[in-house]
């Protein structure tokens, strides 16, 4: 019997809910999810940047009932936003997969590559100033 795991989990979820494809760009933190895509039978759909494949999952799931775009961490999701926030804006479901540096390595005083650095920074909401930003 194999053992089910995070990403098995999630992807036969995923299938469940009718998803073929999924696009995005290769990056070191999500290369091996995205290899689990890709032998659980989901098409993996490479891009040119992370903002194309957030606009490419936002129109395939308006034409198939779910989207799903997977990037990398850091800059692969910050590139993404605007993508992501217009399809949260229109009700679209869209799934952002977004691969990490393991816990150990968070945990650690390692310096990570496509981190702004504070590892928080992306999970944490954004705060806004009271003050206005002009005049």
């Amino acid at each position: 019997m194999t053992q089910a795991t995070v990403a098995t989990y999630l992807i036969g979820r995923l299938k469940q809910a009718g998803l073929r494809h999924a696009f995005g760009v290769p990056g070191d933190y999500v290369l091996s999810f995205m290899d689990r895509l890709m032998e659980q039978g989901v098409e993996l759909i490479g891009t040119c940047n992370e903002l194309n494949a957030g606009y490419a999952a936002d129109a395939y799931a308006r034409i198939k009932g779910i989207g799903c775009i997977c990037v990398t961490w850091g800059v692969g999701g910050f590139s993404a936003m605007n993508a992501i926030a217009g399809a949260y804006a229109e009700q679209v479901p869209l799934v952002v997969l977004v691969g990490g540096p393991r816990t150990t390595q968070r945990r650690s005083a390692m310096l990570l590559h496509h981190s702004v650095g504070d590892l928080g920074t992306i999970s944490r909401p954004i705060r806004t100033s009271r003050r206005p930003l002009c005049c």
